[in-house]
């Protein structure tokens, strides 16, 4: 696939270029940004070709509009941190392919930057009809003269500001999906061992594809979370009213003894922090995984469980990380996804290459208090990650090698 640095070494300056960024950052209730990871994460590419005369235009999405105008989800708040990581002030238009953004586009001169409003607010942009999806992107490509595809947390979505425009217009691969690509294809293609896998987060459904891929390539997986009790119920526990996927766990248990079979490692809690609500309030106590009561929920592994996992991490050279082992939002159960963290930046320190997946991983391991340099990447993207790791082909990055 052809790159930004193809697209700069040919000349850009004086040319609109259309960069489909990520910066869907979390905000709080005074819309003020409480993780600029995926802001930081885009500046590189946009800065490439600002300095190179560009007339750079960033377009990207915020949360989950209907393809309607919602304030709570303006890029507006971006714009700031976005003008500082830059260096230089970004001009901002209030629509994506209306009279704002003609205006603002029209008036950019070389190397300037403009963002505009969240792609959402048009419904043509996640459309699953062709025809409309296609009428959007045509607006979008008025724009410009070139396409830099650099949002890898929407590569796996089929979506005007993704796909569509990459057919209407000369397209690159920015700086920001050639590394996760390089990243992930170290994952699957030839790992360094010992590999391991660690999984968390709430839904086991939503790991399942990647676990049957991933048993071809790693050495163990280690599985936390929510998603750890459907597999413990699958070996007879007893789970509580913790979070539980019965139509899923007849095929956690086949997993299990398919595991045991290939020679892969499945390493489960061995005991659990549990308390009788989702509450930081609750009494909260430890007991084995098999002996949660009835009447309590886990809501994060236990001590003897963090100091396991974090075992099966220390002697490996690849590991690769998604999904909290808790409510780490809530102090109480916060200590195990702390014990995970903590062992893949001792494992980056010792050499290993060390991959945070992307969504409430990423954002984990900023609020607890570790630094991007801890660990060798951590992804923009934690469903695009997921997804290729299920051995699947993402139309934003397989429309580039056209």
């Amino acid at each position: 696939m052809k790159t930004t640095e193809d697209l700069i070494a040919a000349g850009v300056a004086g040319k609109r270029v259309l960069v489909r960024s990520d910066l869907n950052v979390p905000l709080d209730a005074d819309r003020n940004i409480t993780d600029d990871g995926r802001v930081r994460a885009s500046v590189p590419t946009i800065k490439a070709l600002s300095d190179a005369g560009a007339r750079v235009i960033v377009v990207a999405h915020l949360g989950r509009p209907k393809g309607t105008p919602e304030e709570k989800y303006s890029l507006a708040p971006v714009v700031p941190r976005l003008s500082e990581l830059l260096g230089t002030q970004v001009v901002f238009a209030g629509d994506t392919v209306g009279e704002q953004a003609a205006s603002v586009v029209a008036g950019l001169t070389d190397g300037q930057v403009a963002l505009l409003e969240n792609l959402r607010f048009n419904a043509g942009e996640t459309s699953k009809d062709e025809a409309e999806r296609g009428a959007f992107a045509d607006e979008l490509a008025k724009l410009a003269d070139a396409f830099v595809s650099d949002g890898f947390g929407v590569v796996h979505r089929k979506q005007a500001s993704v796909y569509d425009v990459a057919t209407r217009l000369p397209a690159y691969a920015g700086g920001l999906v050639l590394r996760e690509v390089d990243v992930l294809r170290r994952l699957t293609e030839d790992p360094e061992r010992p590999y391991a896998v660690v999984l968390g987060g709430a839904k086991v459904a939503d790991k399942l594809a990647v676990i049957e891929n991933l048993m071809k390539t790693a050495d163990r997986l280690v599985i936390g979370g929510g998603m750890a009790y459907t597999f413990l119920a699958a070996k007879g526990y007893e789970v509580g009213k913790s979070l539980l996927d019965t139509e899923k766990i007849e095929t956690c248990a086949g997993f299990l003894k398919k595991a045991e079979d290939a020679g892969v490692e499945i390493v489960l809690p061995i005991d659990t922090v549990i308390s009788p609500e989702f509450s930081a309030d609750g009494p909260v106590s430890v007991v084995p995984s098999n002996e949660i009561p009835a009447s309590q929920m886990g809501l994060d592994i236990g001590p003897e469980s963090a100091r396991l996992f974090a075992s099966k991490v220390a002697d490996c050279k690849t590991v690769f990380w998604n999904g909290p082992m808790g409510a780490f939002e809530m102090a109480p159960f916060s200590a195990g996804t702390k014990a995970v963290a903590q062992a893949l930046a001792d494992a980056t320190a010792a050499g290993a290459l060390t991959v945070v997946g992307g969504g409430d991983s990423a954002a984990a391991v900023r609020q607890l208090g570790f630094a991007d340099a801890d660990f060798g990447h951590i992804s923009t993207g934690g469903g695009a990650s997921l997804e290729y790791l299920e051995g699947k082909i993402l139309p934003g990055i397989d429309i580039l090698s056209k």
